[in-house]
């Protein structure tokens, strides 16, 4: 399948009437996480050194991802011109470091590094489609759309992987509840806040990582729908072994729904 680029964009169809300020808020941040891929793949590539095959598709996976930071980024300063997008990823990179040179994975096994994965591109994928799903402006519809198909791709990337380190490894389901249950709750860590810091608060400005966070999963949270929230749920429970449709299974993604409900009750008016 041909490889979308930054010209397959409609950028001469950008409606400025359509543009909804918490989307430019999310899409600032967004870009700074996506762009900075490249350290992702260099983290990946040392901890799977030994296997050509994946880090090739690691690198491949951290283009796309790239190329996502730079849609998002240029669609950013057309609904805010005020957005040098190179400063804040300058910001960012200088503060939040990547283990790029870690020879073992900081999930404990590269099973685990895996399933980490797995459950950002669940989590990635579901937000892009939400974002689409609830947009009329034509232009970042059209890079979420991209994106999300890309995110889905990228699963099943990790996925099939997975497949193959799981039979080496061994790894419990229990254990890899545990890992994706870890990178789950690590949305609150610093990565998604000091992007939202570097992209939408003055340099001048201290970063408080709770205040940070709040303010970005409040305003992130209020573009889910119960659908996506579900099938980011069910992508993650299958990367564990389990099946979406079991007790277990829908118990968990109503404690998902739940989760980003409590957000987005948040930014209801007192």
């Amino acid at each position: 399948m041909r490889r979308w680029t930054l010209d397959d964009i409609p950028w001469d169809r950008f409606d400025a009437a359509k543009v909804d300020p918490d989307l430019v808020v999310v899409a600032k941040t967004a870009s700074l996480v996506e762009r900075n891929a490249a350290d992702y793949a260099a983290y990946l590539c040392s901890v799977f050194a030994d296997d050509q095959d994946f880090s090739e598709a690691a690198r491949n996976w951290a283009e796309e991802e790239t190329q996502h930071g730079l849609a998002l980024g240029r669609w950013a300063r057309l609904a805010d011109p005020a957005f040098d997008f190179d400063d804040a990823l300058r910001r960012f990179t200088e503060g939040y470091r990547i283990p790029v040179a870690a020879t073992a994975s900081v999930r404990g096994s590269r099973s685990g590094e895996l399933i980490a994965r797995c459950v950002v591109e669940s989590g990635t994928s579901s937000f892009y489609s939400a974002v689409r799903d609830c947009t009329e402006e034509p232009v970042i519809k059209s890079i979420c759309h991209r994106i999300a198909g890309d995110e889905f791709r990228h699963y099943k990337l990790f996925y099939d992987y997975l497949q193959r380190y799981i039979t080496q490894e061994k790894l419990w389901r229990l254990q890899r509840v545990k890992v994706a249950s870890g990178r789950f709750l690590e949305v609150d860590d610093d990565e998604l806040s000091f992007a939202y810091h570097c992209a939408n608060r003055p340099e001048t400005e201290p970063y408080d990582r709770t205040a940070a966070n709040f303010a970005y999963t409040t305003v992130a949270s209020r573009f889910y729908r119960r659908s996506h929230v579900e099938r980011a749920a069910a992508m993650m429970l299958k990367a564990c072994g389990l099946s979406p449709d079991g007790w277990l299974g829908k118990a968990a993604r109503s404690a998902a729904w739940l989760h980003v409900r409590r957000h987005q009750r948040r930014a209801l008016p007192a």
